[in-house]
């Protein structure tokens, strides 16, 4: 199994937030953002957006370009090479992973 592979199953499906941190890589995939329009978009908290960001970026799997308030987050070329495999991971946990959030916030 590929690095990445192994780092996206553990990132997404094997640890808890995998949720928010997959709605995080699709929304940044979709569009790029700060975390103030991530936090909106997502309807998270912005502390926990920036929880999420970091651990996305110190797992190289998105990036930034400006300082502070107005910094733009990306998907890295890493994610971007082998989006498919976060696609195929989504697939295969995602909405089961949901369920289990929205059952848990009730």
């Amino acid at each position: 199994m590929r690095a990445i592979k192994q780092l996206l199953w553990w990132l997404i499906a094997g640890s808890e937030g995998g949720v928010n941190r997959a709605r995080i890589i699709h929304s940044l995939n979709d569009e790029p953002a700060n975390a103030n329009q991530l936090a909106e978009r997502l309807e998270l908290d912005y502390k926990t957006i920036r929880h999420h960001l970091d651990v996305l970026m110190k797992n190289n799997l998105i990036t930034y370009h400006g300082q502070k308030y107005g910094r733009m987050y990306f998907v890295s070329e890493l994610l971007e090479e082998d989006y498919e495999i976060f696609e195929e991971i989504w697939v295969k946990i995602g909405k089961n992973q949901l369920n289990k959030q929205e059952h848990k916030e009730r």
